[in-house]
């Protein structure tokens, strides 16, 4: 069905309803009508053409099923598409409610330079029937909740009902069909009349949309319907085109660099060789790959992307965010090997918070474990075999699982996931014990959780929401413990990398971060060099804070009984658990195709139950 298609005039409006009951199309010159499926309610709004921040036509484009059409101009349109929609609707629902939302005409206009605040009132009113009158007192009770600027919303019930023109006979027509009313305050509005507050536009937008769905599922219930496992289940099932456009381009943006690719050295044996060579008193200087952006045009570009016209504020706020994470990546990659780069990746990765320093301090002085092993070591070539047998598991699973593994000659010793590709330097060289546990590290987290984030219809959940960095690095170290990988050498070596951040950021320079790590803490010199090239890379890069920060939380959230199952779905970050788990509800994400496949293993279970018991940083060694 094709977007917003304009109905024949000439026949009236005939409703164009998709396989699964989705209809999106216009009706008039200026109104539309969206169906996500057969529900049994349609959110109306009469809008004044003229005002371009009205919340209540914002809260009716968000809804799952919506009519909005232009105050005087297409009244006779409308109301002819809502009467063939409700038609159609009515096949598959037994009652079906009607909300009209409007925005409440202020008793009185505050002066710019009075100190009072504007009413926060909302009017409700419905039509006699019992559902309509049940769907009234949960949206009331629900409403009288919400606090904005330290007050509570006021609800009038004595106002008369609020009928668009029309709808009060569409509704006697018919006894399936019941009325309820929303008049909204207009609180958010600026007293001076030049504007809006736009956060707590948004805001209330959220908590207005949340209250109409309960007062949808309170209708559901009084009218004998089976209700929703939960009421935000009625909100939208699909993404529309709008939301699809805004994820494109963010993506195209995105992957017009590797951020980290870009940010790291392209020469670190050569640069560790003569720094030895020179008894470790020079910095070495580092060599980087040419940048594949120009910074300035990719913002420009990244700004003229319209967030606005998604219609879904919870939406919008995640694009947003990650717009401005965008933002900051290219500030930083403009920034590179300049005084400035260090600043930049502070404002994606912040500074070294007391209480984490503590704790690295206090890994960094703890002796070593009699358990701690040493043993053999692998190269490259065995590493490449190893992962390639972990992929390999997976995509027997479902071939959906698409990773490639290569050996690659131009980044740092180690391995690394970007994107669906894990990289393996051929300088590397590890404790044979260590493998495993790397591997679940960079497959079973890293690479598990792009390939599901590519599942769920919008890219920014593989790309990684914003922040998402910090607990997906936490889950990796969560999964080298889980496996029983994670030793003493491997944990002071994430505590010096705090140590070390929080030294660069305080101005000290290469040579002295070495010697704090080589000399006082007892790195070896080659172990202080690759510890201090992560952390003085382009200019001084804040990103290894997030290692122990994200384990932190991680060991946090496994101590307090929570689940670790919103975090499969894709790359996302803590703030986002309450999203993932509403989308969810309403079928916009689909179920993690993978999960890590440890955390199946009986020693990964009893090692979990035990820190549970006993959930201190000592027990996990």
């Amino acid at each position: 069905m094709p977007a917003d298609a304009a109905a024949d005039t000439a026949e009236g409006f005939v409703p164009e309803f998709g396989p699964g009951g989705a209809l999106r199309q216009q009706c008039g010159c200026e109104g539309r009508i969206h169906i996500d499926r057969p529900l049994p309610f349609l959110v109306l709004n009469r809008f004044d053409p003229e005002d371009p921040d009205s919340l209540a036509q914002r809260i009716a484009v968000t809804s799952s099923a919506y009519a909005v059409w232009p105050e005087g101009i297409d009244d006779e349109a409308a109301l002819e598409g809502i009467a063939a929609v409700l038609a159609h609707q009515a096949e598959s629902c037994q009652r079906i409610l009607l909300i009209s939302v409007h925005d409440r005409i202020p008793v009185e206009k505050v002066a710019a330079k009075q100190a009072r605040l504007p009413e926060f009132t909302a009017a409700i009113a419905a039509s006699d029937d019992a559902p309509a009158q049940a769907a009234a007192d949960v949206l009331a009770a629900t409403l009288a909740k919400v606090k904005v600027d330290l007050r509570h919303c006021k609800i009038d019930r004595a106002s008369p009902e609020f009928f668009e023109p029309g709808i009060a006979a569409l509704v006697a027509s018919d006894e399936r069909y019941a009325h309820l009313s929303l008049a909204l305050p207009q609180n958010y509005r600026r007293p001076d009349g030049k504007g809006i507050y736009p956060q707590l536009f948004h805001d209330l937008s959220i908590e207005v949309f949340d209250a109409l769905l309960k007062a949808a599922e309170a209708f559901m219930t009084a009218a004998g319907e089976q209700p929703p496992q939960h009421h935000r289940a009625l909100g939208r099932s699909a993404f529309i085109d709008a939301a699809k456009s805004a994820d494109r381009k963010l993506d195209r943006i995105c992957r017009s660099y590797d951020f980290l690719l870009s940010v790291s050295p392209i020469n670190s044996e050569q640069a560790y060789e003569r720094f030895r060579e020179d008894k470790f008193q020079t910095a070495p200087k580092f060599r980087y790959r040419p940048l594949t952006v120009d910074p300035d045009l990719a913002k420009r570009a990244l700004y003229r992307i319209d967030l606005g016209s998604v219609e879904a504020p919870m939406l919008e706020t995640l694009f947003s965010e990650k717009r401005q994470e965008i933002d900051y990546q290219l500030t930083t990659l403009a920034a590179r090997n300049t005084p400035n780069f260090r600043h930049a990746s502070m404002l994606l990765y912040g500074t070294v918070e007391s209480d984490l320093r503590d704790s690295a301090i206090d890994i960094l002085g703890s002796k070593r474990p009699k358990s701690d092993r040493a043993g053999g070591s692998v190269d490259c070539y065995a590493v490449e075999a190893g992962a390639r047998a972990l992929v390999a598991d997976y995509h027997a699973q479902d071939e959906r699982f698409d990773v490639d593994v290569e050996l690659r000659e131009d980044i740092a010793a180690g391995l690394m996931v970007s994107g669906n590709k894990v990289l393996i330097s051929t300088a590397t060289n590890m404790p044979a014990h260590r493998l495993e546990p790397l591997l679940h590290h960079e497959i079973s987290i890293h690479a598990l959780t792009w390939v599901n984030g590519a599942q769920q219809g919008l890219t920014m959940f593989r790309t990684g929401l914003a922040q998402y960095e910090g607990v997906q690095e936490g889950l990796g170290v969560f999964a080298e413990w889980a496996v029983g990988g994670l030793t003493w050498t491997r944990l002071r070596a994430l505590a010096a990398r705090v140590v070390g951040v929080d030294a660069m950021i305080a101005g000290a320079s290469f040579v002295d971060t070495f010697r704090l790590l080589h000399e006082t803490h007892g790195f070896s010199a080659r172990g202080a060099f690759n510890i201090t090239a992560r952390i003085y890379r382009s200019g001084g890069f804040a990103k290894d804070v997030i290692y122990l920060r994200g384990f932190k939380t991680v060991l946090d959230l496994l101590a307090a009984g929570g689940d670790l199952t919103p975090y499969w779905y894709g790359k996302i970050a803590p703030q986002h658990v309450a999203a993932i788990e509403e989308f969810a509800l309403r079928g916009l994400l689909r179920k993690p195709l993978f999960t890590p496949a440890f955390l199946s293993r009986d020693d990964v279970q009893a090692r979990i139950a035990g820190f549970r018991k006993n959930p201190s940083l000592s027990s996990l060694l």
